[in-house]
């Protein structure tokens, strides 16, 4: 029998895999192993004018904001870069030697770029915006996956229609870096040619040659769609969304609630009335809404009760979504900030920190959010002229979607009470327009703190950073785990809070935190003289129902009394513990194991 090779970590991947042999790229007919979690490329298909760069771009903007890093490679871009200016159609010519040598080339960069991308930045789905109309080229591509260790998704743009073709050259490429200073006839004489020239030697996805690939095909601008062995999670949910998207002409309306009571008083949550000066608001939105002359227009409220007297002022039908409620601000609902920091002083720092991912207690987080509103996104791609009448932080996830903002970006977005914001979806993106409707309101907004980290005194104990190192946030507040560290081993934190955990639990000391005045530090956080303390002893877990000599309160998401499995077995004493009782403890527990 063989002897396993030595194990290294891709810090990507976060796998353990043996070194790579021989029969591993026999077996695989790649050097490297392709795991659940590898890198997706997708990799568009189809003849110029077919929405490739639409679609792209799209659905960038949508994997970013569902919390899966993406970037587009468009390769137009270096070609544009590399030739610096362009002259006619007759560069795309397949007898072209000197400009298909280009190009090659052009599209070798871009996949390096995507291999630095996706192996060395992190990132999670690269999608290569190209005609990719010849196999040759596709096999290309996929050789340069398959030796990466990468999936690959196809997504082809078919359309035969004539006027879609013509409406796509004129709204898209005359406003392209190619055709600057050139007129209507001219872009689109030169740009029918370039598309014919591309026709000579376009090879679409075959049903047959092609079965083993993952596909979509998208015909006519999504009349008809074909969909080819969907293999994981990123390709579910990318047909999911391409399905739902259309390009005909529209007007979303955001806007939030009336002003209401509890913003009158600066408390935040709640389920309170409009003010006085809320409900004049809703009377002046109805008229807005008026003047409009808005064609089929549906309106959207939460469950909560100041968008629905919103929306009765307009007299017209209107549903009501749960998924549109406001932030669950736990148990800090009805409370103003001043009242929060009062009495939850280390949540109001934490959320300062990061607000994206804090998570109030017994809450909701902004990322919890944006998922919850996934299938309102969905819905609004899917219709033509909306009203959605919301909350400040909804109506923040929504707008962070439309317009492409980041995670840090997302929570501070500017949204005041009494104003429509009108959304108009152009060819690559969407453009804004705030409508105030002169009503004066409270500002409920609150600027990004700046926050300030203090020194960690070296009194604070196994926790504390050598002299000279700086302490990463997530060892001074590590999020709570649900279960139990297995003894030995950490807490599998990569400095980023997992979607789900808590931030931190409310009366519960954090690690690294300084104890209030006049505590005595716990006995657990002490370290025996000379002891070399273990990584898994710095933070002892409590365990719900089973107390521990002198231990704190059990947090929430440990296991639960009289479950031994799920509990962290050692035979190394805990401190402050006699090693005779852990002896027996352990003994008592390895026995209720084995039955």
């Amino acid at each position: 029998m063989s002897e396993v090779g030595e194990l290294t970590q891709t810090p990507l991947q976060k796998v353990w895999i043996p070194h790579a042999s021989n029969r591993l790229r026999q077996r695989r007919g790649s050097a490297v192993p392709q795991f659940t979690n590898s890198p997706t490329m997708v990799i568009l298909v189809g003849l110029p004018a077919r929405g490739k760069t639409y679609i792209s771009k799209k659905l960038t903007h949508y994997l970013n904001w569902i919390g899966i890093p993406t970037k587009v490679f468009n390769l137009g871009q270096y070609r544009r870069e590399a030739m610096q200016t362009y002259q006619n159609y007759e560069f795309f010519r397949p007898d072209n030697q000197e400009a298909m040598h280009i190009r090659r080339q052009c599209a070798l960069a871009a996949l390096k770029d995507v291999h630095a991308y996706l192996s060395q930045e992190e990132g999670q789905v690269a999608v290569f915006d190209a005609t990719n109309t010849t196999r040759e080229r596709r096999n290309m591509i996929l050789q340069f996956a398959r030796d990466h260790g990468y999936k690959v998704f196809f997504v082809e743009s078919i359309c035969d229609d004539p006027d879609i073709i013509e409406e796509n050259i004129t709204q898209v490429k005359l406003s392209s870096p190619d055709y600057k200073d050139c007129n209507r006839e001219e872009v689109v004489g030169d740009f029918l040619k370039r598309i014919e020239c591309y026709q000579l030697h376009y090879q679409p996805l075959d049903d047959e040659l092609d079965s083993a690939l993952s596909y979509i095909k998208i015909f006519n601008v999504g009349l008809r769609y074909l969909v080819n062995r969907v293999q994981d999670h990123v390709q579910s949910r990318t047909v999911y969304y391409l399905m739902n998207i259309h390009v005909a002409p529209r007007a979303i309306y955001l806007t939030r609630h009336g002003e209401s009571q509890h913003n009158l008083q600066g408390r935040i949550g709640g389920d309170s009335g409009l003010s006085p000066r809320g409900q004049q608001f809703a009377s002046a939105l109805a008229s807005f809404i008026e003047s409009q002359n808005i064609r089929q227009l549906k309106v959207w409220t939460s469950h909560m009760k100041r968008t629905i007297q919103t929306a009765e002022a307009l007299h017209v039908p209107y549903e009501q979504w749960k998924a549109l409620n406001e932030i669950d601000a736990g148990v800090c609902e009805e409370m103003s900030y001043e009242e929060i920091q009062a009495h939850h002083p280390e949540e109001f720092a934490l959320r300062d920190q990061d607000k994206y991912r804090y998570r109030y207690p017994k809450g909701e987080s902004y990322e919890d959010l944006v998922q919850r509103l996934e299938p309102v996104i969905m819905e609004l791609e899917r219709q033509e002229n909306v009203l959605v009448i919301c909350h400040q932080a909804v109506l923040r996830c929504l707008l962070a979607y439309f317009l492409d903002k980041s995670a840090e970006e997302l929570p501070y977005l500017k949204c005041p009470l009494h104003t429509v914001l009108k959304l108009t979806p152009v060819a690559y993106g969407c453009q804004v327009e705030s409508i105030f409707l002169n009503v004066e309101a409270v500002n409920t907004h609150r600027e990004r703190p700046q926050v300030s980290v203090p020194p960690v005194p070296p009194s604070w104990g196994a926790g504390t950073a050598p002299p000279g190192a700086e302490r990463h946030p997530a060892a001074r507040h590590p999020p709570a785990l649900s279960g139990t560290p297995q003894h030995g081993a950490p807490p599998a934190l990569s400095g980023t809070p997992q979607h789900g955990a808590p931030l931190a639990l409310s009366g519960t000391p954090q690690h690294g935190a300084p104890p209030a005045p006049g505590a005595e530090r716990h006995p657990a956080a002490r370290r025996p003289p000379g002891a070399e303390q273990h990584p898994a002893a710095r933070r002892p877990p409590a365990l719900s129902g089973t107390p521990q000599h002198d231990a704190p309160p059990a947090l929430s998401g440990t296991p639960q009394h009289g479950d031994p499995r799920r509990l962290a077995l050692s035979d190394t004493p805990q401190h402050d513990a006699a090693p005779g009782a852990v002896q027996k403890s352990v003994t008592r527990w390895r026995v209720l194991l084995a039955r």
